[in-house]
């Protein structure tokens, strides 16, 4: 049976986390934000065109502008370590979701959805996918507050899955594409054509559903898979769920804008998969040890920052000297 920590080991147990008092203004002001740029999203992609590089890049970068915008709010509502949480949930969560982008290019391509259709399943994937963060995120701090020894089982645990991201498989996500499927055709029919971008059409006086709620019910799947490996690893460098949500919320807001810029620069990011198992088995080592070491928060952002700098650059590299060979 599980067994709570006595206050003295809780307490000892929070030190290496930032205490603040959030309160419930706090919450409504970000959902109210939230609210307004999924909105804004949601209106400038009504008429399902097709993404250009160009306004994926655009899109990309104001999707990250807003990201590094609410850091200032944090900083002067709350202060520079909550400020340094913050920023290295937010490059955590950034970075990982790189790694989701490539799989959704492959669950895409093995499910053969058009492109035009696509931001309105990942619109609505991302949308599923907040709530569930928000769930994982409220039931991780409440066990990290109640049974500080968590702690180890979680590092322990991002570390294993950091040595798995290492390894990974080219063709990753068509096991998750496959399963999807089945699981939702033992729930209901599921049709083969499209009906504009519905995701439930009749077919013969039957309700089916179609490819794109399949789609929408697969990136969720996946979703729920990628949260274990990121909010665990969000979770090892603040323990404030209101610091914790907002970084995944705005880490993951602007996964679809990446998507169309990143989903067929795999190859290009040789070094990406090791980058990212790098910085899980960095923060899963970091929550193992919290209970008796504690490192700067800076210092945690630096090294993650320089691991993704440098597999950015080692990659580039590779790159052009395989062009030139070829």
């Amino acid at each position: 049976m599980l067994t709570a920590l006595t206050p003295a080991a809780s307490e000892s147990a929070r030190d290496n986390f930032v205490d603040l008092d959030v309160n419930a203004g706090w919450w409504v002001g970000l959902a109210v934000g939230i609210a307004v740029l999924l909105a804004i999203d949601l209106y400038r992609h009504r008429d399902d065109h097709e993404p250009t590089t160009r306004s994926a890049l655009l899109e990309t970068l104001a999707w990250i502008a807003c990201g590094l915008s609410f850091s200032v709010v944090v900083l002067v509502g709350f202060g520079g370590d909550a400020f340094g949480e913050y920023m290295s949930g937010y490059l955590i969560e950034k970075s990982l979701s790189i790694d989701n982008v490539f799989v959704w290019s492959i669950l895409f391509s093995s499910m053969a959805i058009p492109l035009r259709f696509q931001h309105r399943v990942l619109f609505w994937g991302i949308f599923g996918a907040l709530l569930l963060r928000l769930i994982f995120i409220l039931v991780g701090s409440a066990l990290i507050q109640r049974f500080a020894w968590i702690l180890v089982f979680f590092g322990a645990f991002l570390i294993f899955t950091g040595f798995r991201i290492i390894r990974h498989r080219e063709d990753e996500g068509e096991d998750a594409s496959t399963a999807g499927l089945g699981l939702l055709r033992r729930i209901m029919p599921v049709s083969d054509d499209y009906d504009g971008h519905k995701f439930f059409t009749v077919q013969n006086g039957v309700r089916t559903a179609t490819p794109l709620f399949a789609a929408l019910v697969v990136v969720e799947v996946t979703d729920v898979i990628f949260a274990l490996d990121s909010v665990p690893a969000v979770l090892a460098v603040s323990n404030e769920p209101f610091i914790v949500f907002a970084s995944n919320a705005f880490a993951i807001l602007g996964l679809r804008a990446m998507y169309f810029l990143l989903a067929d620069a795999r190859q290009r990011f040789h070094y990406l998969s090791h980058a990212l198992g790098g910085i899980l088995i960095f923060v899963g080592a970091k929550m193992a040890a919290s209970h008796w070491y504690h490192l700067n928060t800076y210092v945690s952002l630096a090294i993650i920052l320089g691991m993704l700098v440098g597999a950015i650059v080692f990659s580039e590299r590779r790159t052009r000297r395989e062009a030139l060979v070829g």
